[in-house]
């Protein structure tokens, strides 16, 4: 069975985004080792999926990133890999290589899972994140903690209806003072 992952940037005190989306606490001078960590997070991934709201920036800021001669592998599997998109507002996709996820999340996630194919890695805002850990459809965390406390924000474990019990696999701290924790859910 293929494994969902979870890449998600967050703030020492849990949050995802500012309470209006602000982002500016995040750190984007990644070293070396950090993006070396993110291409063997994404190595075997054959799939992403996304909520509505980040597919409406993340496809597009790849796909004009994909058309500059000097753009990276990175960039281009971002683009070419084949992408699900969940929305209950677009009725059709504005972008190559991708469709709109036709049916509930927890069933269509636990259908891809079902498929053949390579891991999955799941981009998204707090709601379609949330969404995705209430019906516990990830299989693999890796949160990047930010060194940024910001008070108040999004969270993505809000609405579970019972404690998530989670198993550190490992954790590494990085130069640029990201440190990545990797939980997967203990399904005891």
């Amino acid at each position: 069975m293929r494994k969902v992952k979870l890449q998600m940037q967050v703030s020492l005190d849990g949050f995802v985004a500012g309470p209006n989306g602000e982002m500016d606490w995040m750190t984007w001078n990644w070293d070396d080792e950090l993006k070396e960590y993110v291409m063997k997070l994404t190595d075997p991934v054959d799939c992403i999926i996304l909520g509505r709201v980040l597919a409406q920036g993340f496809i597009p800021h790849w796909t004009a990133a994909s058309k500059n001669p000097e753009s990276d592998s990175f960039t281009h599997k971002m683009v070419d890999t084949p992408k699900v998109v969940f929305s209950k507002t677009l009725t059709s996709s504005e972008w190559g290589n991708t469709v709109l996820a036709e049916r509930p999340i927890e069933e269509a996630v636990a259908d891809l899972k079902k498929q053949d194919g390579s891991d999955i890695i799941v981009y998204g805002g707090s709601n379609f994140v949330s969404n995705l850990i209430k019906h516990n459809l990830i299989d693999e965390y890796h949160l990047f903690i930010n060194p940024a406390a910001i008070g108040n924000g999004m969270p993505i474990f809000q609405g579970l209806e019972e404690k998530l019990p989670l198993k550190l696999i490992k954790s590494t701290a990085f130069s640029c003072g990201i440190t990545v924790l990797c939980y997967e859910p203990d399904r005891k």
